[in-house]
């Protein structure tokens, strides 16, 4: 067996491709707005008994490679993320709150892939060539 978790009744090992973008694809999350974006999803990410694999935050967008444990749904577990990084990052950055006047920082949707057939290799070495490389622990903001 590889690195399944397990639950009182369960063992899984449910992984997702996972991206959002910012509201108009605004480039905002660079510098102190993406490094304290990356510190809030893995807070919540923890809170809610999610692993984040590898992950970048672009200027406009977050790209991961996450688990959900099988007792979250996606779009609950994308609810979460979604919504309490952009409570947060709303209240700490005031340019923020001037650009986002309406209270959305995300865009609408979100583009979701079940890892399935693909290897977890795949998926983070997608992710991390999509920028140039930065020493980091594999979630970095570009």
């Amino acid at each position: 067996m590889q690195n399944y978790k397990s639950g009182s009744h369960t063992v899984w090992d449910c992984k997702y491709d996972l991206v959002w973008i910012t509201k108009y694809r605004y480039s905002v999350l660079s510098g102190d707005v993406g490094q304290r974006c990356r510190e809030l999803l893995r807070e919540i990410a923890r809170s809610q008994e999610m692993t984040i694999y590898a992950g970048a935050i672009n200027r406009d967008y977050v790209h991961m490679l996450i688990g959900i444990p099988p007792n979250l749904s996606v779009s609950k577990a994308v609810q979460f993320l979604k919504g309490k990084s952009s409570h947060k990052l709303l209240s700490e950055f005031a340019v923020l709150r001037k650009k986002y006047w309406g209270q959305h920082l995300w865009g609408r949707g979100y583009w979701v892939c079940s890892s399935g057939n693909v290897t977890d290799e795949v998926w983070k070495k997608y992710i991390e060539d999509q920028k140039p490389e930065e020493p980091d622990d594999k979630f970095k903001v570009v």
